[in-house]
């Protein structure tokens, strides 16, 4: 007898958005949403390493996130903040945790 063979479905919803070369040079937050899986060192360690934070600035970010949900990481134009936070995710999800970072303009 032939066992069957798991089902597995993949739905991605997706938004596009396109941006200008001018919107692209205006400044957007990047900013770490708290979770609860994320060890605090290792959210620690991509601030340090991807952001350029010190270790001080880095453990004072992820303290705000964990006791108000969130907090500011820095200020960059668009295509390097998008591009940092892509780096963050991918390292953080490397070791296995769902760090959560994500952009909003500053203007």
């Amino acid at each position: 007898m032939a066992t069957a063979e798991p089902q597995t479905t993949t739905d991605v919803e997706l938004d596009f958005i396109t941006l200008s070369d001018e919107e692209l040079e205006k400044p957007y937050r990047v900013i770490l949403q708290n979770d609860d899986i994320t060890p605090m060192e290792v959210v620690v360690w991509v601030l340090e390493k991807v952001f350029e934070q010190s270790f001080e600035k880095a453990n004072s970010i992820m303290l705000e996130a964990h006791l108000k949900g969130h907090a500011l990481v820095t200020i960059l134009p668009f295509k390097e903040a998008s591009s940092r936070v892509y780096s963050a995710q991918s390292r953080a999800r490397d070791l296995g945790f769902p760090l959560v970072l994500f952009l909003e303009p500053d203007f």
